[in-house]
């Protein structure tokens, strides 16, 4: 059954439509991701669901009761509540329902045994089942976990977190809330490389209907089932895997393209018969062309996302450096106390594409300001080789001079002629003479990246050192990174999320691991096929230790038997009421009228209640 139903919305900014005509259905378990340029209204359609703001036509219709959970790229505000107490208040429907559970036990043993009391109470408890029970509340905190908060993190105030680690608390309270209807809008940002495959396994179990907006590729085909395209105010939907549709975009692009032309030729073929004979003996039948001409329904080209404006990446031949271009001898980096790297040693040759990866906070961009000049080491050393000549695309800080216009700040920068510097600015998207000659300092976040890269492909450097260089780029234009950066031919040190950026462009990755480096040859599946191949000899050379020690303790226990002790008695107390709430709870479910058993199952419910909350602090303070 679908969740939702979406018939020919059309949305209007400032009395323009922003798209219009746009139809689909979600039902449970799909997971339908939300493609299209930046600037097509993706953000703005998931708001619609989300109920944040109106649409100006057409119909949506719901699953009655479905609840609805947003998570967007606004990190939440900063507060005294802990991270704990925000990433339970995206269940607050939960906290009701126990309420409600509670009140309705309380009727029912009074006496109310109406249809629409039962009715009601059962619908209650198999929501709150389908969230996890009563253990709802150890779920969140597991989100919190998986999205790479630690234990100690929990029950620290929201103001004390950067905006990065904002947004994934605001990604875990969506997650957490288990909603019929989960929007996710860039949910792989901040995320480190185990955080996104834990969302990707996460996502895939949901027992939920998923939309998706997000550049990753890699995740979008692990976790997407349906695509729905919003592109120039119009959609198409596609059901069918992220590659697939991909495909599919392209033949369809190609035989557009093709009629376009064919098109264009027999138009061409009509004007000149036209021009030739308008005022001749046959303009009778020129007159007949020309309305033939006005007929013609014109083709669209299916340009690229975005009127075919995607970003034109083109790298000038840099000469050529030494044979060894990085030599970094047992260097050892820290940030403040926390060492992040100890006697770390490698080098990076003439031509590699390297990628550096590693968890977030590891020191991956330490180590490049370390590598760049400017962040001296705790010891050790790195050094540039012969004729290297670098260009840094920083992943926080854009260095721009913003004294003067988008163009003059691009002459100044590369030493370019106007008109090769309007080429080039055009390349990236800034077309026209009112985006040449808006102010740097205007600019926005997206916009400025732009220049960056603009001003790094005109650098003629060998060296390129690129620190999330894809962010904020739409998925086109990211195709159009990723296709220049395999095809340079210097040398490139790049830091990325975007895992089809590195198996596309490294042909080799340097993973940081415990304080150290491994280097692993070619792509990102190929990192993963190592990897899984290196800890799978530990995990099985770990399985007759593990027996071997649960042998002895066995033996140890059959020689000299130990009195049970407080954790080991009241683990069997609640076993004894989990087996017999499970009595319970088959009683009523073949008489929901059966009094006795309600009012049975409300108090040995509470009894599990109170032992397990007495079982985790025995536990905590046992392992403290």
């Amino acid at each position: 059954m679908a969740v939702v139903i979406g018939s020919n919305l059309r949305k209007e900014l400032s009395g323009d439509p922003l798209f219009d005509g746009v139809s689909f259905k979600v039902e449970r378990r799909d997971r339908l991701s939300l493609s299209g340029p930046n600037g097509a209204g993706k953000t703005t359609l998931l708001r619609i669901l989300a109920g944040e703001t109106e649409h100006h036509g057409g119909e949506l219709a719901w699953e009655k009761g479905t609840r609805v959970a947003l998570h967007d790229q606004r990190p939440p505000a900063q507060s005294e509540a802990t991270l704990r107490e925000y990433g339970l208040s995206g269940a607050a429907d939960l906290v009701a329902l126990e309420d409600e559970l509670r009140r309705l036990e309380h009727a029912m043993a009074t006496g109310d045994h109406g249809p629409a009391t039962l009715r009601r109470y059962s619908e209650a408890q198999a929501r709150l089942e389908h969230a996890g029970g009563y253990a709802w509340r150890e779920r969140v905190t597991s989100v919190l976990r998986g999205l790479g908060f630690d234990e100690g993190e929990l029950d620290r105030p929201l103001r004390t977190f950067s905006g990065g680690e904002l947004t994934r608390a605001s990604l875990a309270r969506a997650l957490g809330g288990d909603p019929d209807l989960l929007l996710l809008d860039e949910p792989t940002n901040h995320l480190d490389m185990a955080s996104l495959e834990w969302l990707e396994t996460e996502l895939q179990a949901l027992d939920t209907a998923i939309v998706i907006v997000a550049h990753d590729r890699w995740f979008l085909e692990a976790t997407t089932t349906a695509v729905l395209e919003l592109d120039a105010g119009r959609s198409t939907y596609f059901p069918g895997p992220w590659h697939v549709w991909r495909q599919e975009k392209a033949a369809r692009a190609s035989a557009a393209s093709t009629l376009a032309e064919r098109q264009a030729e027999d138009i061409a073929r009509l004007e000149r018969f036209v021009a030739r004979f308008r005022y001749g003996t046959k303009s009778r039948q020129a007159q007949a062309k020309l309305k033939q001409i006005e007929r013609i329904e014109r083709v669209r080209a299916d340009a690229p996302a975005g009127g075919g404006r995607t970003l034109g990446f083109e790298f000038l031949k840099p000469a050529r450096s030494g044979r060894t271009v990085l030599e970094i001898s047992d260097l050892t980096l820290a940030a403040g106390e926390k060492q992040l790297l100890a006697g770390v040693s490698l080098a990076i040759e003439r031509g590699e594409h390297t990628a550096l990866i590693g968890p977030n906070g590891a020191g991956k961009t330490t180590l490049l300001e370390a590598i760049l000049g400017r962040r001296p080491p705790v010891s050790g050393s790195a050094r540039l080789g012969y004729g290297v000549e670098v260009a840094y695309f920083s992943q926080h800080e854009i260095e721009l001079d913003e004294r003067g216009s988008v163009l003059e700040c691009t002459q100044g920068t590369t030493g370019l002629q106007r008109g090769q510097a309007q080429a080039l600015l055009g390349r990236f998207l800034f077309s026209g003479w009112d985006a040449h000659e808006k102010p740097v300092a205007a600019l926005s976040g997206g916009e400025r990246r732009r220049l960056a890269l603009a001003l790094i492909v005109a650098s003629g450097s060998n060296f390129l050192v690129l620190d999330e260089p894809t962010n904020h780029l739409d998925l086109e234009s990211r195709e159009a990174l990723e296709a220049a950066l395999e095809a340079f031919p210097g040398t490139i040190l790049l830091v990325s999320h975007d895992r089809a950026v590195l198996d596309a462009v490294a042909t080799r990755i340097l993973a940081i691991e415990d304080g150290s480096i491994r280097s692993y040859e070619g792509g990102w599946a190929d990192y993963v096929r190592l990897r899984a191949a290196r800890e799978a000899p530990a995990a099985e050379a770990s399985k007759p230790a593990e027996r071997k020690v649960q042998k002895k303790r066995q033996t140890e226990k059959r020689a000299k038997p130990a009195p049970p002790s407080e954790l080991e008695l009241l683990e069997a107390e609640i076993a004894a009421a989990e087996t017999a709430l499970e009595q319970l709870e088959r009683r009523l479910a073949e008489d929901w009228a059966d009094v006795d058993a309600v009012a049975a199952h409300r108090v040995t419910r509470d009894k599990l209640q109170s032992l397990l909350g007495r079982w985790e602090e025995l536990f905590q303070s046992s392992h403290a």
